[in-house]
């Protein structure tokens, strides 16, 4: 049997199971469900928006954060749970769409696949002793420069990116150590989207590859997580219900661009989601809190 079928029905069953389980929660509890704070109109439209901008690698948990706690539409003791709960089954359509379009090889997506995942299971036995901000600061430089070789290579200062779909020999190798990495990193808060995609461009594949590898590894531990916020009740379920449903649709938006964008375009797009996560790191690092601890 393909690989890539096995992959996509592994992605539905798990994914099944969780929208099974949420749904069955929604129903019980629907009357407070309605009663809960947020206007339905607001909350499809945000759902729609945030989805479209999360399948490119913009953080929906750093805008949703803003968003609910400025509108007050959820208490901070279920903000994390909502952030899991809303996003699960918008990453499962992304990567059903992505690993299906996108053109890759089924060994290099299934192994780095697998190395994200074991560095988020691993992850809080590696990086609990480093310092955060310490990791923050590297990798934002180390985005600001990885932005830097694109506009590059599209000036035509130097050689690199590619049109690869497939990693051999140490480049695969490579990819593996570093997506290890990636995942890990994700358990002390830096998302593991924009590193991807920086890593993705540097071996030389094609960019369109980051996403199905990215939403790939996603999508599998999301909903084991948000299945037990939702056993718990520790969510926002309006806010989930409609984020849920109406990010399909900015998800499938934002699929049908990439894959009518040429390589040239989505190299643009790469470099701007890589420069704004490089930025926004050394940010809170540099800025952010020292403003923080100057207010407090």
């Amino acid at each position: 049997m393909n690989i890539v079928i096995v992959l996509l029905a592994a992605i539905l069953v798990v994914n099944g199971l969780y929208a099974f389980r949420l749904a069955r929660d929604l129903v019980k509890h629907r009357k407070e469900t309605a009663e809960e704070p947020g206007n339905p109109i607001l909350l499809a439209l945000w759902g729609a928006a945030i989805f479209f901008l999360s399948t490119f690698g913009i953080s929906d948990f750093a805008l949703s954060t803003v968003m609910y706690r400025s509108r007050k539409l959820v208490d901070d003791k279920n903000l994390p749970g909502t952030l899991n709960t809303q996003c699960a089954i918008p990453v499962a359509v992304m990567a059903l769409a992505y690993i299906s379009a996108v053109s890759v090889d089924p060994l290099t997506l299934i192994l780095c696949i697998v190395a994200q995942m074991a560095g988020a299971y691993l992850g809080p036995r590696l990086v609990v002793k480093l310092s955060v901000k310490f990791i923050r600061m590297f990798m934002g430089i180390g985005l600001l420069v990885a932005t830097a070789f694109i506009l590059a290579n599209k000036f035509n200062l130097i050689a690199s990116g590619g049109i690869a779909t497939s990693l051999s020999g140490g480049k695969l190798i490579a990819a593996i150590v570093l997506l290890f990495i990636y995942g890990a990193l994700n358990n002390v808060g830096i998302g593991s989207y924009a590193p991807t995609m920086a890593t993705i461009y540097a071996l030389g594949l094609n960019p369109a590859v980051a996403f199905p590898i990215m939403m790939g590894a996603c999508t599998f531990s999301v909903p084991m997580g948000a299945m037990e916020f939702v056993r718990l009740g520790s969510y926002g379920r309006k806010i989930t219900f409609f984020s849920s449903l109406f990010g399909i649709i900015g998800v499938l938006i934002a699929v049908f661009i990439v894959k009518s964008l040429n390589l040239g375009a989505l190299q643009w797009i790469v470099a701007a989601v890589i420069f704004y996560a490089g930025i926004t790191m050394l940010w809170e690092e540099l800025f952010s809190k020292k403003q923080t601890g100057e207010a407090a």
